[in-house]
Formats: C-alpha cells, sequence, structure tokens
C-alpha cells in the first residue's frame, strides 16, 4: 500500500522560506496529481497547489501564488513545495495528497500524507 510521508516542517520568521517534501513509500502511479492542502487551526483543509503527473501543469491558490513552487522527481517519488517570502497566515499543518485527476477539492485525492506543521512566527 502506498504512503505518503510530508517533512520539513518547522518555525520560521515572517518573511523566511522552507521547504516540504513528500515521499512515497510506494510507487504512485506517474500520471497521478499530486497536490498541497493545509489546514490552520479551527479552518477548513485549503487547498494550496497542485502538478500534475508530468509536472509540466501546475495550478497555485492566489494567496501563495508567486511564493511557493512545487515540483516533482517521478523517477524518485517524491514531490517538493519550495515556500518562501513565509507570513503568519501561512501557518498550518500542510498535507500532500496523491490523486487520478487534478483539483483543487481535497475529495477528490485518493492518498494523504500524516501532515507536517509550518509556523511562521511574525
Amino acid at each position: 500500500q502506498v504512503q505518503l510521508v510530508e517533512s520539513g516542517g518547522g518555525l520560521v520568521q515572517a518573511g523566511g522560506s522552507l521547504r516540504l517534501s513528500c515521499a512515497a513509500s510506494g510507487r504512485t502511479p506517474n500520471s497521478y496529481a499530486m497536490a498541497w492542502f493545509r489546514q490552520a487551526p479551527g479552518k477548513e483543509r485549503e487547498f494550496v497547489v497542485f502538478v500534475s503527473g508530468s509536472g509540466l501543469a501546475t495550478y497555485y491558490a492566489g494567496s501563495v501564488e508567486g511564493r511557493f513552487t512545487i515540483s516533482r522527481d517521478n523517477a524518485k517519488n517524491t514531490v517538493t513545495l519550495q515556500m518562501n517570502s513565509l507570513t503568519s497566515e501561512d501557518t498550518a499543518v500542510y498535507y500532500c495528497a496523491a490523486g487520478a485527476v487534478l483539483s483543487t477539492t481535497p475529495q477528490k485525492y485518493d492518498l494523504w500524507g500524516q501532515g507536517t506543521q509550518v509556523t511562521v512566527s511574525s
């Protein structure tokens, strides 16, 4: 069974950067879309970005566009999220997800990681 494991979260000052990684323990189809979502305390899970199986198509939430960059390495079954110019609004648990379709809706994704905490201090 494929599992997704996130890493790279932590505490950073506002304006700083973090790099999150998501590794698949088994092999996910290269055609699978990969995405990052986040959930802050008391809020619903929020779409951040997705990338297509080929890595050529990406879509970012407006709140992170220009600051976050997603990339994937199908040979290594990994997806990374480079986060720059972080603000306190980015504080949340970040989840990696995989699914058969590109979507901003969490319900469309079949596989989820356990999440990694990102805390931005102002």
